[in-house]
């Protein structure tokens, strides 16, 4: 049993460190982070806050806000089956979800500043100060998931992941989300959002964008390119990013593993209106790492012909013929279910599934073979 309680990055008024691995009974190493400890002197009490993950993986989702955690999530819990729901007793609206399998963490749930306590002390919600995650939930997962806006923030933090995603949002589309959300559903004015953005720009500068070039898999939205001077950020080119040489997990690839494929599906087996959809795969290199990226730019316009395009992809770690389309098309009414954005974090899901099942099965094969030995 895993017992994980979560508390991360430095707060206000808060210490926090981490205790280096120990070995367990079964010869696993036995990941321990002491997010929170504090002293009171006068009561002579003292509290600490740990998370230990010798049994259950766990993977870290980083992200900007906005930027699709929350949906890339339900996706995630999906493919593991089992309905995930906030915390009984917890906030309904929570981003922290509990299902059978696994636990989502949501850290941005824990601001430990409101609104006006950030601009009294002159941070926004970006600056890891700003948080404090002294509200402990404990769960025995088989999955643990840690997203919000710091989870590679600290290399030592990182350390404890088996697996990592961010979700990398172009300012352009950003911009384009913002504008749709604020300005057209809330009453926003364009000068109000614009100075929105530019205030929070340093500090997603300093500490969210950098944790990018950490993660095992980014998916990247872009404008798309299939429209000239498109910017309405209604369609959208996205790029799966795949770090080569991760454990456990083998990069999706398109028609033949490693070659630079450009490919357009439209014609008899896919109904493509204006502009259409465009595929490229190929090696490329990523902050000095050896990367896959798989890209796809437009939309479809109907989701169950999904499957010819699945056909040709390969290491998407499925169970059986049609799963990415059976698992969009259940999930039809999330953001980008017909884009690339659902594409990709759906098959995310799937080698996360797997690579949970090939972790397990290396942990409980391993006191197996020590005991033959």
């Amino acid at each position: 049993m895993a017992v994980s309680t979560v508390y991360t990055v430095q707060s206000l008024n808060s210490t926090f460190s981490i205790s280096k691995p120990t070995k367990t009974q079964l010869g696993f190493n036995q990941k321990q982070l002491v997010f929170y400890k504090k002293t009171t002197t006068t009561r002579r009490t003292t509290t600490e806050i740990t998370c230990s993950t010798g049994d259950t993986v766990v993977i870290g989702l980083a992200a900007d806000s906005g930027c699709g955690k929350s949906t890339f999530m339900r996706r995630l819990t999906s493919v593991f089956g089992g309905a995930a729901e906030p915390p009984k007793g917890g906030n309904p609206d929570s981003n922290t979800l509990i299902s059978d399998t696994t636990t989502v963490i949501c850290l941005d749930d824990y601001h430990s500043l409101d609104r006006t306590g950030r601009k009294e002390k002159g941070v926004t919600a970006l600056d890891p100060r700003a948080n404090n995650f002294d509200l402990m939930y404990e769960q025995p997962p088989k999955i643990f998931v840690i997203e919000g806006l710091h989870p590679m923030y600290d290399a030592r933090v990182r350390e404890l992941l088996d697996f990592s995603i961010y979700l990398d949002i172009s300012n352009e589309v950003k911009f384009a989300w913002k504008i749709q959300r604020d300005m057209a559903e809330r009453g926003h004015s364009l000068e109000s959002i614009k100075a929105s953005i530019e205030a929070r720009k340093p500090d997603f500068d300093a500490y969210i964008d950098p944790q990018k070039q950490y993660a095992d898999a980014v998916i990247e939205v872009l404008p798309t390119q299939l429209i000239p001077d498109d910017n309405e950020g209604k369609v959208l080119r996205v790029r799966l990013i795949m770090k080569e040489g991760v454990k456990y997990f083998n990069p999706v690839y398109l028609f033949d593993e490693g070659s630079t494929i450009s490919w357009i599906p439209c014609g008899r087996k896919l109904t493509c209106s204006y502009p259409g959809i465009k595929f490229t795969y190929g090696p490329e290199s990523y902050f000095g790492h050896e990367v896959s990226v798989l890209e796809m730019d437009g939309q479809f316009d109907r989701l169950d012909e999904l499957i010819y395009v699945e056909s040709h992809l390969s290491n998407i770690s499925t169970k059986f013929y049609g799963e990415v389309t059976q698992q969009l098309l259940k999930h039809a009414d999330f953001p980008g279910s017909n884009n690339g954005t659902g594409l990709f974090q759906t098959i995310v899901g799937l080698k996360i599934r797997d690579l949970f099942e090939q972790i397990v099965a290396s942990r409980t094969a391993a006191p197996l073979q020590a005991t033959k030995a």
